[in-house]
């Protein structure tokens, strides 16, 4: 019944995997990511945030709340220039449109799958009931 070895199907994502590297969006997605990397603003804004959120988490450890009031409204202030730079809006809705690309694929597979598992299983009955028969 079996027509393929697990290892084959994970050789075949593989492949497909390497498909889905190649197309233009994945592409555009890597390329502002390397952009982003290597831009200094959004490197000094990502590194201000996080040092931020450091900061914000101890202060709520330690129920400092008036402090992490201040601190939470720095880190929305630096998160929304963040989010300004257009790189950076750029990357966000490249990121999107990758998402939206995996998920679909992972959806199809899902899909795929459920209806060969359904369609076995209604050709079981099937068989099942004529032998009764």
């Amino acid at each position: 019944m079996a027509e393929y070895t697990r290892k084959q199907v994970i050789e075949e994502a593989q492949e497909l995997a390497k498909k889905l590297s190649k197309i233009e969006e994945i592409d555009r997605f890597r390329q502002l990511e390397i952009k982003i990397n290597e831009n200094k603003k959004v490197q000094a804004h990502i590194a201000k945030i996080k040092a931020l959120q450091k900061q914000a988490v101890n202060l709520q450890h330690y129920d400092k709340h008036g402090a992490l009031e201040q601190v939470e409204a720095e880190l929305d202030r630096y998160q929304k220039e963040l989010d300004e730079i257009p790189i950076v809006q750029e990357f966000k809705d490249s990121q999107v449109v990758v998402n939206d690309i995996l998920q679909r694929v992972t959806k199809t597979i899902a899909d795929e799958v459920t209806n060969e598992i359904v369609g076995e299983s209604d050709e079981d009955v099937h068989a099942c009931e004529a032998n009764r028969n």
